[in-house]
């Protein structure tokens, strides 16, 4: 078990590295900085000033030796907006985002594994019909068509729920922000429960205790949904990461201050070291999620124990 954490934590790591290394160039394909922090009536020794105090006038090797030794060391650089550094800049926008990721997890964990159950329960009948369209609309809808939609219908028509905005953190600001981030993941866990739970309800010890008697209930809820949950908490977990990187368009239309914001604004200002620190927040999220979910799947599943070792 050992040898095959730390391959996954190795994996993890080059992981890291790569995605680094394709950060650092992408963020410079954002447009002229220099040409965002000066007037354009800047002389050239005022551009050739501005480009060495941002350390552009280095090669892109050094460039990069100086990125990662400072992200190492916790040195995220300074906003070239904002006048302010990275990471107390994201330090600042993260409690939003992860606060509205998890009301949306909790949104969609909610509406679809009970939605799940059923429907594969009640297979081929009108309730699993409902669930597969919900799904499919689900699949195929935009975050942002939704978002606008829900707030065309409940801030402008029926006024029921603010339009946008964190607000003081009241539980009414996030409806609408978590099922507009919620709904795409809700589909994907609606429909792994229900297959997950059609191959538990097909299986010998499911039949096993229906012969013996065991009330219906007690076969859906103890037997199957016990055993077809491990796959869908699984899923859960990886579906957490994706909401956090796929906040951008979700905060953008409630004008949510969280990161996902802030990466859109400081794409839009050429502000690379913001883009940076955001972007790598991100895959480190992923990474970090993604090994605990390997290790649980290791630690519960002797088979991988015994694989890691051959």
């Amino acid at each position: 078990m050992s040898r095959y954490v730390l391959a996954r934590m190795l994996e993890g790591l080059l992981t890291l590295f790569v995605a680094s290394i394709i950060i650092f160039g992408l963020a410079r394909l954002t447009g002229d900085v220099v040409g965002v922090v000066l007037p354009e009536n800047a002389t050239q020794a005022e551009v050739d000033a501005m480009r060495k105090y941002l350390g552009l006038d280095k090669s892109l090797p050094e460039q990069y030796l100086i990125f990662i030794t400072n992200l190492v060391q916790g040195n995220w650089g300074k906003s070239i907006v904002y006048r302010r550094p990275v990471l107390e800049l994201i330090r600042e926008r993260v409690p939003a985002t992860l606060r509205l990721a998890l009301a949306a997890a909790l949104f969609s964990l909610v509406c679809s594994i009970p939605a799940g159950v059923l429907a594969a329960v009640k297979r081929d009948m009108w309730q699993d019909t409902i669930a597969k369209g919900f799904a499919i609309v689900g699949q195929s809808m935009p975050a942002f068509w939704l978002g606008i939609l829900l707030i065309q219908f409940f801030a402008v028509e029926l006024g029921w729920l603010p339009a946008g905005g964190y607000g003081d953190g009241a539980i009414i600001n996030w409806i609408l922000p978590a099922v507009t981030l919620g709904y795409h993941s809700t589909t994907g866990v609606l429909r792994l429960t229900r297959s997950s739970m059609l191959d538990i309800l097909s299986s010998d010890f499911v039949r096993l205790a229906r012969i013996k008697g065991v009330p219906e209930r007690l076969v859906i809820w103890r037997h199957s949904f016990r055993n077809a949950l491990i796959p869908v908490v699984t899923f859960a977990a990886v579906i957490y990461t994706h909401m956090l990187m796929g906040s951008v368009i979700t905060e953008m239309i409630f004008a949510w201050p969280g990161v996902g914001r802030l990466a859109y604004q400081s794409i839009k200002g050429s502000d690379y070291p913001v883009i940076q620190g955001v972007v790598i927040l991100f895959v480190a999220l992923y990474v970090v999620i993604n090994l605990a979910v390997d290790i649980l799947y290791c630690v519960a599943d002797p088979r991988i124990r015994f694989e890691s070792k051959s």
